[in-house]
């Protein structure tokens, strides 16, 4: 709780305890600072980030703060600290918080996104959805081109609207069938089973006339994928690495980067401020119908049900997709 902070009551926030176990606890709320908003939150997506600290590495310490590490968080303003300008109680929002496994949440103004009515009664992790944008907006994807989705999850699935929509051809690329019927639903217009390496690469080239991608976006964040992703990108094309790569150190064939002469482009956004245009903008296709990301969320848990959230998150389930936590 930071400093000078005024406590008005209790909440219910979930509790990272150790590796592996969480819990509820009965914790302070407190009323928003200076240019600060609270947020009663209507829920959180559940971040393949969270795996590391669920699964345990030596630099994290327990127990995390209530409602930590939740970062994908909406609701509706409850109070708003002195200077807040543009919001008010009722407004309902996305922001990027930190804490957002809880009843409650505060964020800087700054770090807020207002939904409009087109999206009441809508769930809307803005933080992930932010990310789809931005992602989508340095792979420089245009009308014309060919378009590999290596892995069709929840963020694959986003860009294949996107890559679509901007009218790329779009190739979806999962070791999943179900996922296959996803990048089908969300307009791929060819998919391949990701089950072996060589025949993947073949079957591309098949599609391709043997010229392969002009853009791939690896978006598993494992060894194997990012191998293939390099392999179908053509000459002189653009190999974007858009997948979660913490769980170990990665080798690149940087032979065949600089033969085919790859622009590579790691998507990850660190701009602050960066992440909220792309909420911006998602915010902006979402209520236009231009992406619906309705169907995607699979999974729905209470807070007392985190572990289960993240143990699906971990093992995905056949049918799962993305996992919310509702408040």
């Amino acid at each position: 709780m930071g400093q000078g902070a005024v406590v008005t009551g209790t909440m219910r926030a979930a509790v990272l305890a150790s590796p592996g176990a969480t819990r509820v606890e009965e914790v302070e709320l407190r009323e928003p600072g200076a240019g600060e908003v609270r947020i009663r939150m209507e829920g959180s997506g559940v971040c393949a980030s969270n795996l590391a600290p669920w699964e345990g590495q030596p630099w994290f310490e327990y127990p995390f703060a209530p409602g930590a590490p939740g970062h994908e968080g909406w609701g509706v303003v409850d109070a708003v600290g002195t200077g807040v300008s543009s919001l008010a109680p009722g407004d309902r929002v996305a922001a990027l918080t930190g804490n957002a496994y809880a009843e409650f949440d505060i964020a800087p103004e700054a770090q807020v996104v207002r939904l409009p009515e087109a999206l009441d009664g809508r769930p809307f992790p803005g933080e992930p959805l932010g990310c789809a944008m931005n992602i989508f907006r340095r792979s420089r994807i245009e009308a014309g081109q060919t378009v590999a989705i290596v892995g069709v999850g929840f963020l694959g699935a986003l860009l294949t609207r996107l890559a679509v929509n901007a009218g790329a051809r779009v190739i979806g690329i999962s070791r999943r069938p179900f996922s296959l019927d996803v990048a089908k639903e969300f307009g791929a217009h060819e998919t391949i089973l990701m089950d072996d390496h060589w025949r993947v690469i073949e079957e591309v080239k098949s599609l391709t006339g043997g010229a392969l991608c002009s853009t791939v976006i690896e978006a598993v964040g494992k060894q194997w994928p990012l191998d293939l992703a390099a392999e179908i990108t053509g000459e002189r094309g653009t190999l974007v690495i858009a997948g979660y790569h913490q769980d170990g150190a990665r080798q690149v064939n940087m032979q065949l980067w600089n033969w085919r002469g790859l622009d590579v482009i790691n998507a990850h956004e660190r701009d602050p401020a960066m992440y909220l245009q792309g909420m911006r903008d998602a915010v902006d296709a979402v209520a236009s119908g231009a992406l619906n990301p309705d169907s995607l969320y699979t999974h729905r848990y209470r807070l007392d049900e985190l572990s289960d959230a993240l143990n699906a998150t971990r093992d995905r389930p056949d049918g799962f997709l993305k996992a919310l936590v509702m408040a």
